[in-house]
């Protein structure tokens, strides 16, 4: 029996554009995306339209919202894509050099001052042709089903008990310490654990939805509770809130040394023995084999290595 077109009227390109108006909200935005006219991607979205049965996009105050139709088909036109591109591109036509490929990295905010910032310097350097989308985690943040979806490449954290159904690689480890004003009590003499029971603290609002941080997970097993006094959903803001102020921040020492350098800022030693702290890159099966990918992933790995390297 032989197929006519209105017997299949889907085709790879109104998948794209699909997936993307359902990502972006947006007619413009996803023209842009695709470097295509505006009046183009608005053609194709009347063609899904009429295809699906769905109008997919409405208007409503403050901008495009999907339908419900057009939420649960997302899964699937992401999932018809991916066999697409697994069975069009070959394992050995990958060159960094001349790649427009778009990978997409999910990371906590305080990465980016050191390694997200060397990851996106090796990354130009390497792929200039290429886009790198950088994410940033936060608790609501699924981070889990967005790297089972493809809806990012790589995502890096440093979890107590990294997810197990992931694919997982060490990137690089770090002592915890203190970082203070420079003006502090503690920034000459040093901290005892009394002093740091007794200082007001600045934490972070946890970027994971299934699990507490590193720091917070071991004061919880010593039993151990700190005067948070200050919580800031950024990462990057808690150094400068420190400055002339009693406020202790725990932290890493590279994210510390590099505000440190940039602020009158002190870094003393944690008195609370904590591990080093490890930060792992997971990626989903569905990209394990692609060249790509693993160039990506040899990539942060490097750049991890050069930042702090792993003793294990």
């Amino acid at each position: 029996m032989s197929l006519r077109r209105s017997d299949d009227p889907l085709d790879t390109y109104l998948l794209r554009v699909f997936v993307l108006l359902i990502s972006e909200r947006s007619v413009s935005r996803t023209a842009l995306r695709l470097n295509q006219s505006q009046p183009a991607v608005s053609a194709a979205l009347k063609r899904l339209r009429e295809i699906l049965g769905d109008p997919l996009l409405v208007r409503e105050k403050g901008g495009m919202v999907p339908t419900e139709r057009a939420l649960a088909l997302m899964s699937h036109a992401k999932g018809a894509l991916a066999e697409i591109d697994r069975m069009t591109d070959a394992p050995e036509s990958f060159e960094p050099h001349s790649t427009r490929h778009e990978f997409r990295v999910g990371s906590p905010d305080y990465l980016a001052p050191v390694f997200v910032a060397s990851v996106a310097e090796r990354f130009r350097r390497e792929a200039p042709q290429a886009r790198l989308s950088l994410h940033a985690l936060g608790p609501s943040f699924d981070f889990e089903r967005s790297l089972a979806e493809g809806d990012l490449d790589v995502v890096i954290g440093n979890w107590p008990e990294p997810p197990h159904r992931m694919h997982l690689s060490m990137l690089l480890e770090d002592e915890i310490v203190c970082l203070v004003a420079a003006s502090h009590p503690c920034a000459k003499k040093g901290m005892s654990v009394d002093d740091y029971l007794r200082a007001a603290h600045v934490v972070p609002m946890p970027y994971s939805i299934s699990q507490r941080g590193v720091i917070d997970s071991v004061l919880a097993s010593m039993r151990i509770n700190r005067d948070e006094r200050v919580a800031v959903q950024s990462f990057t803001a808690a150094p400068y809130l420190l400055q002339g102020t009693d406020l202790v921040f725990t932290t890493t020492r590279h994210f510390a040394q590099f505000y440190a350098n940039l602020l009158p800022l002190a870094i003393i030693p944690s008195p609370i023995a904590f591990p080093p702290m490890r930060f792992y890159q997971l990626w989903h099966e569905r990209n394990h084999h692609s060249t790509g990918h693993r160039w990506l992933r040899r990539l942060l790995s490097d750049c991890g290595r050069r930042i702090a390297p792993p003793h294990a």
